[in-house]
């Protein structure tokens, strides 16, 4: 075996070593966890460890109220039901991004917009949503995808001189900021995603933020089984349900809140040093950076693939030669929102009263995100993690591109 030869043929890879563990099971955690055992509280709609956490979190982020949340799609749904969002009722969100931010809106039995992206930063263009903005039109879900915030700066005056409500899905974005401003409190309300990939992770749960006292009291019953705060017991004010965090998860995730700052600096170093390694190569371009994007969450760090560098190599076979050579790897989102079955194929149901017939005919497969089309297309994701390894981790994923580059030919003949 040659170490010139690619893995993928039968070579020595580049690396076997694992990278960066995710999640990380600490010693802080640990015993954060075991505290919470002994204290005997372990789930409670006011517990002291997960209001602690969620004053923590939304005061790191620059809002007043936080709410522990048991994933991210219900830290989406709840605002939309807290803003009266319902039957009849459109919210624009990305063509790319990941599938809850459009079910969330089906949740509440509003019809999800797919919009474009822009060609640089793969968050919403604010063109596409301008367009795409109808007397229907209640909210736009921003997507700060991979960690860079969405353009703000326009989305909040488009919103403003529309009347919209606005609603940050920060679930790649926890502590990104733009022009020195965390993301998540730039809208009405602001949503992350603790699963388990997330830079912030108790396995699952969510969060979501607001400065609004009124719709954060009313978000509060929507996630303790439509309870008042300041009502009896079991008195239920409107109709709510379980989506409470737990003392367990907060627990954790103070831990992680206390050392993301640490982490986020890590992931832009490592994020730097993949940007010069990469770029010299032919066929790979890492995704631009808006200047006023002041710290990048990377949940992701993406590139572009293009097959032409690497002699006409597909970029799954790209994939999957940078996988045998020890690089966790992947295509990501390879199809977009409105070509994905549940919407392609309608296979869902909205009620049909008091509004428009052609609301219920929407017709997603006509739709043209050609933006978002050639991101699925193009892009190549390395989990946040890897990030967080040494300069020599980082050093092996461009030696690994640089082989596979090099050897390209040896593969294309093979197919």
């Amino acid at each position: 075996m040659s170490a010139d030869q690619l893995a993928l043929l039968g070579g020595v890879p580049v690396r076997t070593a694992p990278f960066p563990a995710w999640p990380p099971a600490t010693d802080e955690a640990v015993q954060a966890v075991a505290e919470v055992a002994k204290a005997g509280v372990w789930s409670d709609a006011e517990g002291p460890v997960k209001t602690r956490f969620e004053q923590e979190f939304a005061t790191y982020h620059g809002a007043r109220h936080g709410l522990g949340v048991c994933n991210g799609t219900i830290s989406l749904e709840i605002p939309l039901k807290a803003l009266g969002i319902g039957s009849g009722d459109e919210v624009i969100v990305p063509g790319y991004t990941f599938l809850a931010t459009a079910t969330a809106v089906l949740g509440v039995d509003a019809l999800p917009i797919f919009a474009d992206v822009d060609p640089d930063y793969v968050c919403l263009d604010p063109d596409a949503v301008e367009a795409a903005i109808t007397p229907r039109t209640r909210a736009i879900i921003p997507v700060h995808l991979a960690g860079h915030p969405a353009d703000m700066d326009r989305l909040n005056d488009l919103a403003a001189r529309h009347g919209l409500a606005v609603i940050e899905d920060a679930a790649h974005a926890h502590g990104a900021s733009w022009r020195g401003q965390r993301v998540g409190s730039f809208g009405t309300f602001g949503s992350w995603s603790f699963q388990a990939s997330k830079n912030m992770t108790s396995g699952e749960g969510g969060m979501l933020v607001t400065s609004d006292d009124a719709l954060a009291d009313l978000a509060w019953s929507f996630h303790h089984c439509g309870r008042s705060r300041d009502g009896q017991w079991y008195d239920h004010a409107i109709l709510g349900g379980n989506y409470r965090l737990t003392e367990f998860q907060s627990a954790i995730l103070l831990t992680q809140l206390a050392t993301l700052d640490d982490d986020l600096v890590r992931r832009e170093r490592g994020a730097a040093v993949l940007d010069a390694g990469l770029a010299p190569i032919e066929g790979l371009s890492p995704l631009a950076r808006d200047p006023r994007c002041t710290m990048h969450g990377y949940h992701l760090y993406q590139f572009r693939y293009d097959p032409a560098g690497f002699g006409g190599l597909p970029r799954e076979r790209f994939v999957a030669a940078l996988r045998a050579e020890g690089v966790p790897v992947s295509v990501g989102y390879g199809l977009p929102l409105d070509r994905q079955g549940v919407f392609a194929n309608r296979r869902f149901d909205l009620k049909a009263t008091g509004f428009d017939p052609s609301y219920a005919a929407t017709d997603y497969g006509s739709l043209d995100l050609p933006v978002t089309q050639r991101f699925c297309e193009e892009l190549v994701w390395i989990p946040q993690q890897v990030l967080l390894g040494s300069r020599a981790d980082l050093a092996d994923i461009v030696a690994a591109a640089e082989k596979v580059s090099a050897a390209a030919h040896t593969l294309v003949e093979a197919t």
